[in-house]
C-alpha cells in the first residue's frame, strides 16, 4: 500500500519537474542565443581581463556565463530524467527503480551546481528580470528534484525484490 503512495507522489513529483526543467531549459536557451548575438559588441568596450573572459554575457553580472551554461544542462537532464523516469515508474520494479533512483540524484546534482551559481549570482547582484526569473525556478526545482529523489530512493526500499 505505502508503495502505491510512493509511485503517486513520485509521478506528480516527476511531472512538475518535468514542466520546470522545461521552463529552465527554454529561459537558459533564450540567454545563450542573446548572449552569442550581444556579447561582441558589449564586450568591446570591457578593460582586457573582462574581455577575453570566455564566458560572458551582455546581460547580468560575472556569474551569469556559468549559471546560464550550467542551467541549461541541468535543465536538458532534468528533462530526459523525467521522461524516463516517469517511463521506470510505470514498470515499477527493483531494477527501474535502480535506475530512476541514480538519474533522479545525477540531475540533483546537476540542479545544486546550477542552484550553486544562481545563489552567486544573486550576492553579485544586478541581473535582467529573465535572469531573475530563471534563478527563482532553478531553487524551486533543486527543492522538488530532491523531494522526488527522496521519494523513489523510498520506493526502492519498499520494493519487493528490493533486496536480490
Amino acid at each position: 500500500m505505502a508503495s502505491g503512495g510512493s509511485k503517486s507522489v513520485a509521478s506528480i513529483l516527476l511531472v512538475l519537474n518535468l514542466v520546470l526543467y522545461v521552463v529552465i531549459t527554454v529561459i537558459a536557451s533564450w540567454a545563450v542565443n542573446h548572449g552569442i548575438e550581444h556579447s561582441r559588441e558589449t564586450a568591446s568596450r570591457l578593460p582586457i581581463p573582462a574581455r577575453i573572459f570566455p564566458i560572458y554575457f551582455p546581460i547580468g553580472n560575472m556569474a551569469t556565463g556559468f549559471f546560464i551554461l550550467f542551467s541549461l544542462t541541468a535543465g536538458v537532464v532534468g528533462i530526459t530524467t523525467s521522461l524516463t523516469g516517469l517511463h521506470n515508474l510505470s514498470q515499477w520494479n527493483a531494477p527501474n527503480l535502480n535506475a530512476a533512483a541514480v538519474s533522479s540524484f545525477t540531475t540533483w546534482a546537476f540542479t545544486v551546481l546550477a542552484m550553486g551559481f544562481a545563489c552567486k549570482e544573486i550576492e553579485l547582484g544586478w541581473t535582467h528580470s529573465n535572469l531573475r526569473t530563471l534563478e527563482i525556478f532553478t531553487i524551486i526545482v533543486t527543492a522538488t528534484q530532491m523531494l522526488c529523489t527522496g521519494v523513489i530512493h523510498v520506493g526502492v526500499s519498499e520494493s519487493p525484490s528490493a533486496a536480490y
